[in-house]
């Protein structure tokens, strides 16, 4: 049977009541077309259930205002897909709200362009949580900016695993502070190559801790150069021979 909504134009759709929204079905809610997805008002938006909001296409999804995605509350939000998260426009990531990315789940995030990560401003990304970094692919993290990872905190940072931390770019890496540096786990720490090693920062050697550095292998310490051991204190030295 053919939805009603089919035949209704975007202006009558969005004149639908909240009561009305409420009422409709998964197979009505798959009958929205674009143009009156983009015509739908916060007020129809934020009165959808979980059940209707994962049953919006992708095309309609992208078709959304910012706006109206941005009426979605953090208990809405968990119900769009990774699929729908995919599709968001430029407008629609830089309208989420730092809550509504806090709320996403790990199974979501995942669904997140490098794009989309790349356009995420730094309250935004300041609200991804530990759980969320560490389900980053190591690509989705080469999209964050060197700011966005310079202003992480030391918790979120330990949600990175040691994959993660060996996939920085130079600049994320040297973005990082004395503080963050010092943060890493051995486990962590184990993650960086020679290669890595060798773009540490004479400002963030001081930050390098002891453990860190015994933990580090012989093939990670022959990255270090002069210039680095020689900003090193006598126990950091004692510590890598």
């Amino acid at each position: 049977m053919t939805s009603l909504i089919t035949l209704l134009t975007p202006a009558q759709f969005a004149a639908l009541s909240t009561t009305a929204i409420q009422n409709l079905t998964v197979t009505d809610i798959q009958a929205i077309d674009a143009a009156q997805a983009a015509d739908m008002t916060s007020t129809e938006v934020g009165a959808l259930n979980g059940t209707q909001i994962a049953a919006i296409s992708t095309t309609d999804i992208a078709a959304l205002t910012a706006t109206a995605l941005d009426s979605l509350s953090t208990s809405q939000i968990v119900s769009l897909t990774a699929a729908q998260l995919s599709v968001l426009t430029a407008s629609q990531v830089a309208g989420l709200a730092a809550t509504q990315i806090a709320a996403l789940t790990a199974t979501q995030v995942k669904g997140l362009t490098t794009t989309e990560i790349g356009e995420l401003n730094t309250t935004q990304a300041g609200a991804l949580t530990a759980t969320q970094l560490g389900a980053l692919s190591t690509t989705q993290l080469g999209g964050l900016s060197t700011t966005e990872i310079g202003n992480l905190t030391t918790t979120q940072l330990g949600g990175l695993t040691a994959t993660d931390v060996g996939a920085l770019s130079a600049g994320q890496l040297t973005a990082l502070s004395v503080t963050q540096i010092g943060s890493l786990t051995t486990t962590q720490i184990k993650g960086l190559t020679a290669t890595e090693i060798g773009e540490i920062t004479t400002t963030q050697i001081p930050g390098l801790t002891t453990t860190q550095l015994a933990a580090l292998t012989v093939t990670q310490v022959g990255g270090f150069n002069s210039t680095q051991v020689g900003a090193m204190t006598s126990t950091q030295i004692d510590a890598l021979v």
